[in-house]
């Protein structure tokens, strides 16, 4: 396999995603917990063992995310969700709707709204 297809397939199944997360969310718990075990008095070795288990963990969570996909239909492999269909794309283009947005109450707003609606 070449290192880009490499890449571009770990883009693909979103292991970047879960490494910076899991690392974010580690460092964080790290963090809690290098000021709350002291408060605790817990034994220094609890600290010791957190940091391996959080350590240990990280391969896993990348192995998991190579490995299967969420999908809305649960936890499936990273196979079996490719055939899955695709859901079309949403519209994200901006949306004027006078009767909730907080701007309804400006004349040059509805004008634009109004404008809006005759294009579609």
């Amino acid at each position: 396999m070449k290192s880009r297809n490499f890449f571009s397939e770990l883009k693909r199944r979103n292991v970047y995603k879960v490494a910076i997360a899991y690392a974010v969310v580690a460092w964080l718990l790290l963090q809690a917990a290098s000021i709350l075990f002291p408060t605790f008095e817990a034994p220094p070795w609890t600290m010791k063992v957190f940091v391996a288990l959080t350590a240990l963990g990280f391969p896993i969570a990348l192995i998991i995310a190579w490995a299967f996909e969420l999908t809305p239909e649960g936890l499936k492999r990273t196979e079996f969700a490719d055939e899955l269909p695709k859901k079309p794309a949403r519209n994200r283009g901006w949306r004027l709707d006078p009767t909730w947005d907080p701007l309804r109450a400006d004349p040059a707003f509805r004008k634009l709204c109004e404008a809006r609606q005759d294009v579609r």
